[in-house]
């Protein structure tokens, strides 16, 4: 089984939207505020508390800026940074690295949709809205909520854009501003009669970053439900971001990943080992090393990595500051996986846990966690084949008798 966080967007999403709706659903507000000061930002204070929309509770988020008018939306005197200020901000924090390669990730992808919007290079791109302290906390915030509850799927339902136009920075932009629009590329949107911008690039970009897709809730055995509110109060529709959070069988199908890769000669054998248990830890699917034959017959290790997008940026960190690599190559790849999930049995030496993998329903394979029987094998004084064994035979038994 698989943590899960379902979107549910009826009413659009925003960064502080997400953050209230973790919130809700129980993320301890004074450990994401002992994250968060890990950045190097100071003025601004965290606020939480309880509020009303149509009718319906929910917990607002908010970051209060000092001496800013909190009635405008989009203060004038507001710092405008571009990507690599934001970047450095997030990379010079004490914050763990899957945590910083995520928000970059998010940012990464901000600043490839404003160059797309108006027709620029992604270092030209300044950030307006979204370069303010009050964005930076909502994503990675968001991010660090993620860690904090330990979700390791994200699916959302079709999005709410909203309709009509709005004042930004640039001008009257009609909704979806254009970033916003580019952003939801791939994902099922709709609009309706409402009159307001219900999807902020914030809000966006952190779902097309992290959701893997659009559509209906799937089965799941529900944990948590959390309401996240927006800033304005419509008087007969709950401006409200709701989340779901439980376990869903994992996918059997396929999924677009990104393959790190390294070609290194000067590393030790001790040194290759911490890094691939590291890069596990940051988020790598997969991590090996294969031994090659470089230029001038001198022999080296290939160093190959297997990730979801969102983890691209702490394991290049991981890379570059672990080993001796001068670069990295990365390139997209497609994999098919089975859906997998965990089963106790019970065996003459206590529970043991049993991977099982599914096609289409159909169990194909069945591998009881080795470390666990060896634990077992250890504890009872007998070979760890034999505890495997055991498993296997308690597992088909089980199976047998339906």
């Amino acid at each position: 089984m698989v943590r899960t966080l379902y979107f549910d967007c009826f009413a659009g999403a925003s960064g502080d939207m997400i953050l209230g709706a973790l919130l809700d659903l129980g993320l301890d507000f004074e450990a994401l505020k002992s994250e968060l000061a890990k950045l190097p930002l100071r003025g601004y204070e965290l606020r939480r508390g309880e509020v009303r929309r149509a009718h319906l509770r929910g917990t607002k988020f908010d970051v209060w800026i000092e001496g800013e008018d909190h009635a405008l939306h989009h203060a004038s005197g507001r710092p405008h940074r571009r990507l690599e200020e934001i970047l450095e901000i997030i990379r010079s924090s004490a914050l763990s690295e899957r945590v910083k390669g995520q928000a970059e990730e998010v940012f990464r992808r901000l600043a490839q949709a404003e160059a797309r919007a108006h027709g620029c290079a992604v270092e030209a791109v300044t950030f307006h809205e979204v370069g303010a302290v009050d964005s930076i906390v909502d994503i990675v915030g968001a991010c660090v909520g993620f860690e904090l509850l330990g979700i390791e799927r994200f699916l959302a339902s079709p999005i709410h854009l909203g309709r009509g136009f709005l004042g930004c920075a640039h001008g009257r932009y009609p909704v979806p501003v254009p970033a916003t629009a580019e952003l939801l590329k791939g994902a099922r949107v709709y609009t309706s009669d409402i009159e307001a911008e219900l999807v902020t690039p914030t809000g966006a970009a952190l779902l097309a970053t992290f959701c893997e897709d659009f559509g209906p809730m799937p089965e799941m055995r529900l944990e948590g439900i959390g309401y996240g509110a927006g800033t304005r109060d419509f008087p007969d529709f709950p401006n409200l971001l709701r989340v779901m959070l439980g376990e869903t069988h994992a996918a059997s199908g396929q999924e677009r990943l990104l393959m790190l890769e390294t070609n290194l000669d000067d590393a030790s054998p001790q040194i290759l080992g911490h890094v691939l248990e590291r890069a596990r830890q940051v988020g790598a699917l997969e991590a090996f090393a294969v031994p090659v034959v470089m230029k001038k017959g001198r022999p080296g290790t290939l160093l190959a990595l297997l990730c979801r997008p969102e983890h691209r940026e702490a394991l290049l960190t991981l890379l570059f500051r672990e080993t001796p690599t001068l670069g990295v190559r990365f390139y997209e790849v497609e994999r098919r996986a089975l859906a997998r999930e965990v089963i106790s049995v019970e065996t003459p030496y206590g529970p043991i846990p049993v991977k099982v993998a599914t096609l289409d329903g159909e169990i194909v394979n069945a591998a009881p966690e080795f470390e666990a029987c060896q634990q077992a094998a250890e504890r009872h004084r007998v070979p760890v084949r034999e505890v495997l064994l055991a498993a296997l035979v308690e597992f088909r038994r089980r199976q047998r008798e339906g």
